[in-house]
Formats: C-alpha cells, sequence, structure tokens
C-alpha cells in the first residue's frame, strides 16, 4: 500500500463512519443546535459535503477561489439521505482525484491559501481535509451526548 491508497483509506474511514454518526440524529432532531451561533446538526452535515467539493477545487486550482461551484447551494435540505445521495458522483469525483495523484505531488506541489494566511503542500491540503470531517463527526457526536440520546460506536 503506498501513500495515496493510504490517504483514501483515510477518506473513505472518515466518511464511513460519519455517515454512522449522521444516519444516527433522529429526524425530528436534525434542526438542533447548541446555542444560536452554532450550527443545526442538518447545517453541519450540509456543512462537510459542501466543503468537500470546495476543497476539492482548492486542490485542482492549486489556490484559494473566490467563488467556487457549489452544488448544494440551492437545493434545499431534506434529510440525510437525500444528501447523501446528492453527493455520491461528487464524492467518487474527489477520491478519483486523490488517486489520480503522484506520490511525489504530495511534497512537490503547494496550495496556496495567502488569502486565509497558509500555503500548504497538496499532502497537507489531503490531511487538513479530512480533519476538517473529523472534527464536524466529534462536534455532532458532542451534540448528541447533549441531546441525551444514543451514540454510534465508531470505533469499530
Amino acid at each position: 500500500m503506498n501513500q495515496i491508497d493510504l490517504i483514501v483509506l483515510n477518506f473513505e474511514e472518515i466518511r464511513r463512519r460519519s455517515i454512522k454518526v449522521w444516519q444516527s440524529i433522529p429526524t425530528n432532531m436534525l434542526n438542533w443546535k447548541p446555542d444560536e451561533k452554532a450550527l443545526t446538526c442538518a447545517e453541519m452535515v450540509r456543512h462537510v459535503l459542501e466543503s468537500e467539493y470546495i476543497y476539492l477545487q482548492i486542490l485542482q486550482n492549486r489556490k484559494s477561489i473566490s467563488h467556487p461551484e457549489n452544488p448544494y447551494e440551492l437545493v434545499e435540505f431534506t434529510n440525510v439521505q437525500d444528501d447523501l445521495d446528492r453527493a455520491i458522483p461528487l464524492r467518487h469525483e474527489f477520491i478519483n482525484y486523490i488517486k489520480s495523484i503522484e506520490v511525489s505531488d504530495l511534497e512537490n506541489v503547494k496550495i496556496d491559501r495567502s488569502d486565509v494566511g497558509y500555503i500548504r503542500t497538496l499532502g497537507d491540503m489531503l490531511l487538513r481535509v479530512a480533519y476538517h470531517e473529523s472534527v464536524h463527526t466529534g462536534q455532532l457526536l458532542d451534540y448528541m451526548r447533549t441531546m441525551n440520546i444514543e451514540r454510534p460506536n465508531i470505533w469499530d
């Protein structure tokens, strides 16, 4: 297994665990949020899915984009499964992009996000994208604890 295979495996494992969490949130609790400034559960799921597609555009262009394409922008959230179904082709595009990367690109390609304060290697950026989803999955687990609802075991 090479570095690219490991990165793909990491993304697949993170998403598998995220889906376990997302699908465990009762429908009547999807609009819950801990305070007025927080995202609702539904907004957080949508945020993760749309962010992945926006990150893909950043990675492909090797820099921040002022007006990235967002296929979720005009589609109202209805339920987790609909958003997951909508995300399938976009997810395939993201994973195929990763699979197309040469191992040397992980260190040699730079992603310029100086508009938000950094320039990083492609490898570093991929890890940041994965971390982004992981953090939000942890937030949702905390939301579920606060709502006093059953949380799935993601440590299988």
